[in-house]
């Protein structure tokens, strides 16, 4: 029987909504099937999906890539990926009995007929209709090709009774003319209403939690402005150093791999207006609206608004990492960033002069993504000097990772006679409420598969990113421009100590 999952219903009784799975018969593919995106996270995230009986009755997965492989093949090496997520593997045989694979050329048009053929047999066998989810698990430079030829042979076209979707997943181009030049290209074959921009952070359960908590509770909403909120500190810190993507990051840098979609969602979750209703259009709409506020960086003062790194050979949990330099296929004098700290400001009513920190480095001292929404202190406190430290002001904080959990600092007396008081913490921790929870991409992939769009990046927005990050890329690119403001940081540290300096200026 399948799990409970959360809902925003309440049912008559008063016990929580019982989810109700997608029921749209449907062929999910994935192109680029061979590679680690789908082994590591799509599979597992659709074989657990499956386990709780949250996928359609009717309903199979095809596998796509150049590589020369069967089913069989193509099961048994989704079948380790699976064994790796730690799975409960008791009914794997029933789902591989859904899983297909189809040897396609990404550049060649005459391959997506034999795809389409595919397809109408596997709808024949598994009753899926027409219905079709494409998932782009391919690199970047291949959005172009493929979603041309997907919508060339017809298989983006609707038709009455049947719907096409496609997931992209970060990046969206490199740059706002790399990302309109796509966003055409899309919409040449699909409408808007097919399209899903996935960011996989936005499915936490403590990122989808940040709004709940805003708008659902009068305690809150009312001091969530500049009267009350000094400031805010937005944080996405990895130990992991560049792994194995050196190819990509020596063109992306951290700008464009973590802040033009993680950070600036995350931003746009805290300081976004309450939307008239929480549906889909109203939450994406009241994000757009909020990124056409953000104050554009002045590159004159660039030095005041944002701090870049870059990670030099260094001690981490015991042990001797290389620098970014040392990385193998990074160049030995790159200038790529792999640390930055931006001081953002949003030119509207509610947030007038106060200061949002976003940061986000890897080889960091430790992994954590949270935010911290730091409140002013008592202007004119009953208690005289020494009763509280200063230090002590109220703060609530988001803990998205490495735990998931959400607490409020507050004051209270110190037990004993003297008047003392002392910071005191209130926690809600996911995971001593694990019922129903699912992860990031099993929350996308079901989205997707019920045509629900609330976590997906609309095009307007996704180009206001661009358009406020772009111009200061291209001025840090600059070589002079870079060497002048790019600090060196020893891995398993807190970052360049320089970062520190864009807080004091405000």
């Amino acid at each position: 029987m399948p799990n409970t999952v959360f809902s925003t219903e309440i049912l008559p009784d008063g016990n929580a909504c019982r989810y109700d799975p997608p029921r749209d018969p449907c062929i999910i593919v994935i192109l680029g099937a061979s590679g680690d995106l789908t082994s590591r996270k799509i599979i597992p995230s659709l074989y657990q999906l499956f386990l709780l009986g949250l996928l359609p009755r009717d309903c199979a997965v095809l596998g796509c890539a150049r590589s020369k492989l069967d089913t069989a093949e193509f099961c048994s090496r989704l079948k380790q990926g699976v064994l790796e997520a730690g799975a409960d593997m008791s009914r794997w045989d029933d789902f591989s009995d859904k899983l297909y694979y189809h040897e396609l050329v990404y550049e060649e048009k005459f391959s997506y007929g034999g795809l389409a053929e595919t397809m109408e047999q596997i709808s024949r066998t598994h009753q899926t209709g027409k219905n079709s989810l494409y998932y782009l698990a391919i690199p970047p430079f291949l959005f172009e090709t493929v979603i041309t030829l997907l919508g060339q042979t017809g298989l983006a076209r609707e038709t009455e009774g049947c719907w096409r979707r496609i997931i992209i997943e970060k990046p969206f181009g490199s740059d706002l003319e790399s990302a309109v030049r796509l966003d055409g290209i899309l919409g040449n074959f699909f409408h808007e209403q097919q399209i899903y921009r996935i960011d996989h952070y936005l499915a936490k359960e403590t990122v989808q939690n940040i709004l709940a908590f805003r708008f659902a509770n009068s305690i809150l909403e009312p001091l969530w402005n500049r009267k009350y909120i000094e400031s805010v500190d937005i944080c996405a810190l990895e130990t992991l150093g560049v792994e194995h993507r050196a190819g990509y990051y020596e063109k992306a840098g951290v700008l464009r791999d973590m802040f033009q979609n993680h950070m600036l969602q995350l931003l746009s979750l805290v300081a976004m207006e309450p939307p008239t209703q929480f549906l889909s259009e109203n939450v994406r709409s009241r994000k757009a609206k909020l990124f056409q506020a953000l104050r554009p960086i002045n590159t004159e003062s660039i030095n005041d608004h944002i701090v870049l790194g870059q990670y030099t050979e260094g001690a981490l949990e015991g042990h001797l990492v290389q620098g970014y330099r040392r990385e193998p296929g990074v160049d030995m004098q790159s200038l790529t960033p792999t640390f930055a700290c931006m001081k953002v400001f949003i030119d509207n009513k509610r947030w007038q002069g106060v200061p949002f920190y976003l940061t986000s480095g890897k080889r960091m001292g430790e992994k954590q993504t949270k935010i911290t929404v730091q409140f002013k202190g008592v202007s004119r406190s009953v208690f005289r000097n020494g009763m509280m430290s200063s230090d002590s002001n109220n703060r609530l904080t988001f803990l998205i990772q490495p735990r998931e959990k959400i607490s409020i600092s507050f004051r209270a007396k110190n037990p004993g006679p003297v008047m003392c008081l002392r910071p005191i913490d209130l926690e809600f921790c996911y995971d001593s409420d694990r019922e129903g929870k699912i992860d990031a991409y099993e929350k996308v992939l079901i989205d997707c598969l019920k045509g629900d769009q609330m976590l997906s990046l609309r095009q307007d927005s996704e180009e206001l990113c661009w358009a406020f990050l772009t111009p200061l890329i291209e001025d840090c690119e600059q070589c002079i421009r870079t060497e002048s403001i790019l600090h060196f940081y020893p891995a398993g540290s807190s970052g360049p100590v320089e970062a520190d300096k864009i807080r004091l200026n405000k």
